[in-house]
Protein backbone atom coordinates (compact mmCIF):
# COMPACT_ATOMS: atom_id res chain seq x y z
CA UNK A 1 0.00 0.00 0.00
CA UNK A 2 2.99 2.53 0.90
CA UNK A 3 4.97 1.50 -2.44
CA UNK A 4 1.63 2.28 -4.48
CA UNK A 5 1.03 5.39 -2.98
CA UNK A 6 4.90 6.29 -3.00
CA UNK A 7 4.65 5.66 -6.70
CA UNK A 8 1.40 7.59 -7.44
CA UNK A 9 3.27 10.66 -5.37
CA UNK A 10 6.42 10.61 -7.29
CA UNK A 11 4.60 10.11 -10.79
CA UNK A 12 2.07 13.18 -10.01
CA UNK A 13 5.63 15.28 -8.85
CA UNK A 14 7.77 14.75 -11.77
CA UNK A 15 5.21 14.05 -14.38
CA UNK A 16 4.21 16.16 -16.71
CA UNK A 17 1.05 17.99 -16.47
CA UNK A 18 -1.35 19.75 -18.55
CA UNK A 19 -2.09 22.36 -16.10
CA UNK A 20 1.76 22.43 -15.13
CA UNK A 21 1.78 25.93 -16.70
CA UNK A 22 -1.95 27.30 -15.21
CA UNK A 23 -4.40 29.10 -16.84
CA UNK A 24 -3.99 31.46 -18.90
CA UNK A 25 -6.01 34.45 -17.62
CA UNK A 26 -5.01 37.32 -19.96
CA UNK A 27 -8.53 37.55 -21.57
CA UNK A 28 -10.11 38.05 -18.29
CA UNK A 29 -7.61 40.41 -16.84
CA UNK A 30 -6.78 42.68 -20.29
CA UNK A 31 -10.62 43.68 -20.55
CA UNK A 32 -11.02 45.12 -16.33
CA UNK A 33 -9.20 48.58 -15.77
CA UNK A 34 -7.56 48.82 -12.87
CA UNK A 35 -6.99 52.62 -13.03
CA UNK A 36 -10.77 53.38 -11.79
CA UNK A 37 -10.41 50.80 -9.17
CA UNK A 38 -6.96 52.51 -7.86
CA UNK A 39 -8.79 55.62 -7.38
CA UNK A 40 -11.81 54.08 -5.76
CA UNK A 41 -9.48 52.52 -3.26
CA UNK A 42 -7.11 55.37 -2.68
CA UNK A 43 -10.43 57.74 -2.27
CA UNK A 44 -11.77 55.45 0.35
CA UNK A 45 -8.23 55.29 2.36
CA UNK A 46 -8.31 59.19 1.99
CA UNK A 47 -11.50 59.55 3.54
CA UNK A 48 -10.35 56.98 6.55
CA UNK A 49 -7.38 59.14 7.33
CA UNK A 50 -9.34 62.65 7.28
CA UNK A 51 -11.79 60.61 9.91
CA UNK A 52 -8.87 59.51 11.74
CA UNK A 53 -6.80 62.24 12.17
CA UNK A 54 -10.22 64.59 13.12
CA UNK A 55 -10.91 61.75 15.91
CA UNK A 56 -7.10 61.91 16.98
CA UNK A 57 -6.96 65.84 17.03
CA UNK A 58 -10.53 65.87 18.77
CA UNK A 59 -9.37 63.99 21.77
CA UNK A 60 -6.07 65.38 21.88
CA UNK A 61 -8.15 69.12 22.21
CA UNK A 62 -10.14 67.36 25.03
CA UNK A 63 -7.52 66.14 26.40
CA UNK A 64 -5.81 69.58 26.66
CA UNK A 65 -8.87 70.99 27.90
CA UNK A 66 -9.06 68.73 30.60
CA UNK A 67 -5.95 69.04 32.21
CA UNK A 68 -5.83 73.01 32.83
Amino acid sequence: MLRVFLAALLSFAFGSSAFAVGPDMSGLTSAVDFGTVTVAVLAIAGMLAVVYVAVKGASIGLAMLRSK
